[in-house]
């Protein structure tokens, strides 16, 4: 369990690397309905200025996600996404890491005395180092109770 109190600014986290394939690209097109030529049709995206189909940005912003969740906080839970940007495409055969870095720690608004927010910078990078994506994750912790300071 990692309380609000416990996060420390400035503290990274590194994944795992996950090659993107046809079937990841297949099966959230056909969860979100998005089935746009850039990513399901070969003939069209040749026509790209990348020549390849080319991975949804909700899915590598999905996998991302996934990938640096390691061990579950139960004092914690995501509380959405800021500035995100989808800055180079993701195609079939790429492999992603994401990096992250806790970039600010802020009371909650409406209840300071038991939650806190926590801002992780979130940067996918592809196989030859690129960011492709970056985004700011936002968590809405828990303060420890006084009875466990």
């Amino acid at each position: 369990m990692t309380y609000f109190e416990e996060y420390e600014l400035g503290s990274t986290r590194q994944s795992h690397g996950r090659t993107v394939t046809e079937a990841d690209i297949v099966l959230h097109a056909g969860q979100t309905g998005d089935f746009y030529p850039h990513h399901m049709d070969a003939e069209f995206a040749k026509t790209l200025p990348g020549g390849q189909r080319m991975a949804h940005g909700t899915l590598i912003l999905s996998m991302s996600v996934g990938m640096l969740a390691g061990e579950v906080n139960d004092q914690a839970m995501s509380y959405g996404y800021d500035r995100v940007r989808f800055i180079r495409p993701v195609h079939i055969g790429d492999t992603i890491t994401s990096r992250s870095e806790i970039v600010a720690l802020r009371d909650h608004a409406k209840r300071p005395e038991s939650l806190g927010l926590a801002e992780e910078k979130v940067e996918v990078l592809n196989q030859r180092g690129e960011v492709v994506i970056a985004f700011v994750h936002l968590y809405l912790v828990n303060r420890r109770p006084r009875s466990l300071s």
